[in-house]
Parts: structure tokens; C-alpha cells; sequence
């Protein structure tokens, strides 16, 4: 079994508009922009990182705003809802702002004892603030948003599936612990995580498959400390059979992949090196940093990309 896998690292999803994607993110929100870059594979396409001050493993959501993007179709096969920590008592305050800022599918609900607020991000993207009484994680603290009220980062995410035996087993080999059963969800957790350890298994077997398009979160990476750990992650999946890809440098972390057997791709990503490697914690996300390869296109690929600010 696995014992380096700590909880979440980040969850990347899908876009239609970079622009509003931004201003959902760091006004509704009240999340940290940490980095401004470029897809990969695509540096005519942002890749848009937000968390807390520092883009604390745990924290991040990040996303491919694809100009025009097709929506995705929910279903089975995908990460149906990310969860967000915050404070005890702050529903109140986050369903009025949600409902000022024009968020759709706002709904309470208690699941595994916690109260919550589903809500919808501007691509129909699931997601669930969720009330913890014990997160002593430190907030952004954006304007409007107090320390009472803040997002500390990712509580867990909920995974949809038709049949979810065989990422059961996955994810106790991961080192997550089976903890609760809810109607046909099953809450796993990791001891001693990082705060964003709980991953939730939903049974859907009637619910047609996903198809991905904006909204869809692409795949849902896992922490480990450093590149070492990663390595000895990376040998005991393929020792167990899946087809993990090498090593793959993101600039602020490295990254190995892979297929689960219910067909969501996981990640496998490192704390280090952080996002603060080629910028200033106080000025995280303000420049547009590109990948060494990009650098020569600069010019171009700036031409290409819409300001943030409208």
C-alpha cells in the first residue's frame, strides 16, 4: 500500500471564457490568482491556477479556459463535484453572495453530517462549499470576504462512477481509508491528510456517461512531498498494472498520470518546487509566465490571449 499520498494537490477543469472564468474565481469566490500561463500542449490557451496566498498543495483549482468551448455533459466517468472547505456557520454569508454574483443551482444539503451549499461555476461545473468546524488552514483573504467566511481550500471532491468496487481498491491502495456510507455514496479518507482528503464514490449505474467540454473538470491530481516520494508511487502503480506515464516537468510541479479503472484520469503531482519559483509571493499570478519552449513566441502568443481585465 501507498503512504505518501497526502490529499489533494490540484483539480484542473475546463473553460468556455477565460475572462469570466477569472472574475468567478477571484471575485465570487474570493480565491487567489497564483499563476497566469499557458496550456502545455496549447499556449494559446491560459492555463489559470487559484488557491490560497500561497497556492498551497490542497488549495488549487486550476483551469483550460478554451475560447467557445462545447459544454461538457455531466454523467459517470468523471469528478462530479469539487468540495471546498469553509468555517462553521458561513452558508448564510456564501448563499447571498453566490446569489449576487449571478451563481446558478444553489441548493443546501448535509451530506456525512456537514452542512453544505451546492452551487454551479459559470460552465455548469459542480461543485460544494462544505462547513468544517477544525480546517486551520490560513485563507486568502480577498476583499468582502472576511477570515469567518473565507475558502480554506479543497475538503474533497466526489467521484461518479457506474461501478465503484475497482476504484474502491484503488484508493485503498492510494492509502485512503474507507470511512462512511451514505445511500450509495462511500466517503474514503486519508489519516492525517492535508486537508483535502476525503474522496467521495457515487454509485450511478443508470446515469449515462460523461462527455467532457467546459465544465468538466479534465483530471484531479494527489499530493506527495517531493520527487523522490513520487518515484516510489510511480514503481508500486505499475507493479500493481497501470499504465503510469514518466515523469512530466509542469515548472511548479511534477506530474505523473494515469487511467482509473471507472476512466477518470488521476495525477500524481509534488509539493515542490511551488508557484513561487519565478515570481514574488506578493506578486503571484500578475505576469504571464510561459514555459521555457513558449519564451521565443512571447510576442505572439501575448497577441493571441484576451486581457483578464476587462
Amino acid at each position: 500500500m501507498i503512504k505518501d499520498i497526502k490529499g489533494l494537490h490540484h483539480v484542473t477543469s475546463m473553460a468556455s471564457d477565460a475572462r469570466q472564468n477569472n472574475q468567478f474565481f477571484t471575485n465570487a469566490l474570493g480565491l487567489r490568482r497564483v499563476k497566469k500561463t499557458v496550456n502545455f500542449d496549447d499556449p494559446s490557451v491560459y492555463h489559470l491556477y487559484y488557491g490560497d496566498e500561497q497556492g498551497t498543495p490542497g488549495t488549487v483549482m486550476t483551469y483550460f479556459p478554451f475560447p467557445h468551448m462545447m459544454a461538457g455533459r455531466p454523467g459517470v466517468g468523471e469528478v462530479g463535484e469539487t468540495q471546498f472547505s469553509v468555517p462553521k456557520g458561513s452558508l448564510g454569508f456564501w448563499k447571498d453572495r453566490l446569489v449576487a454574483q449571478g451563481a446558478n443551482g444553489i441548493e443546501a444539503d448535509t451530506v456525512f453530517g456537514a452542512d453544505r451549499l451546492r452551487f454551479s461555476g459559470p460552465d455548469g461545473d459542480g461543485f460544494a462549499l462544505v462547513e468544517a468546524a477544525k480546517d486551520k488552514r490560513t485563507p486568502w483573504l480577498a476583499d468582502g470576504i472576511t477570515e469567518d467566511h473565507a475558502i480554506r481550500g479543497f475538503s474533497g471532491a466526489r467521484l461518479n462512477l457506474h461501478d465503484t468496487a475497482a476504484t474502491a481498491e484503488l484508493l485503498q491502495f492510494m492509502g485512503y481509508e474507507r470511512a462512511e456510507v451514505e445511500g450509495d455514496v462511500t466517503r474514503f479518507v486519508i489519516p492525517g491528510g492535508n486537508g483535502a482528503d476525503t474522496i467521495d464514490l457515487a454509485a450511478l449505474p443508470k446515469t449515462p456517461f460523461a462527455r467532457q467540454g467546459a465544465g468538466s473538470v479534465h483530471h484531479i491530481a494527489f499530493a506527495v512531498e517531493n520527487r523522490q516520494k513520487q518515484l516510489e508511487v510511480r514503481k508500486a502503480l505499475m507493479d500493481t498494472g497501470y499504465q503510469v506515464t514518466p515523469v512530466i516537468d509542469r515548472d511548479y510541479f511534477w506530474a505523473i498520470y494515469f487511467r482509473t479503472p471507472g476512466g477518470i484520469l488521476f495525477e500524481i503531482a509534488t509539493n515542490e518546487p511551488g508557484f513561487d519559483r519565478d515570481e514574488d509571493t506578493a506578486n503571484l499570478g500578475q505576469a504571464l509566465k510561459l514555459p521555457t519552449r513558449y519564451e521565443a513566441y512571447r510576442s505572439q502568443i501575448e497577441q493571441e490571449l484576451v486581457p483578464l481585465a476587462a
